[in-house]
């Protein structure tokens, strides 16, 4: 298992790691490779991949707002889930945050994602319940 920084040239590693982990992504929008090499160029530090034996297994994408820091897009294939490569990577972001001087570390997850829940919560970190989540986007593709 060995984690590097991910660059446009993964990009199609990434969406096939995506689809086989059931993660909704949004091609046309912010997940399209036109957004994700802009993101990359502005933070590499930010996409990390696992790989084993040249094969991605593993995935994040991490942002941040200089308060708070971001888990995003966390995937693990599904024939490399309960070896703790999804924990490595959550270790590994909190790192990459720490170097920005950030201290809280964030995930949004859907209700029904018993999986990532418990991962989190094993990782430490609270679910909060009395947080409603509001977004609004100039289309369904963002």
């Amino acid at each position: 298992m060995e984690f590097k920084q991910l660059t446009i040239n993964d990009y199609d590693e990434m969406i096939k790691l995506w689809s086989r982990a059931g993660l909704p992504f949004k091609p046309k929008g912010r997940d399209s490779r036109e957004a994700i090499e802009k993101q990359m160029k502005e933070n590499p530090e930010f996409f990390v991949g696992v790989f084993e034996d040249n094969n991605l297994i593993g995935v994040v994408i991490v942002s941040c707002d200089t308060r708070k820091g971001w888990i995003n897009r966390l995937a693990v294939d599904p024939e490399c889930r309960g070896r703790g490569i999804a924990t490595a990577l959550i270790r590994e972001s909190e790192k990459i945050l720490r170097r920005r001087g950030v201290r809280i570390f964030c995930a949004l997850i859907e209700d029904y994602n018993t999986a990532s829940r418990e991962l989190f919560k094993k990782c430490g970190y609270t679910e909060h319940r009395d947080i409603i989540y509001f977004s609004k986007r100039d289309s369904s593709d963002v």
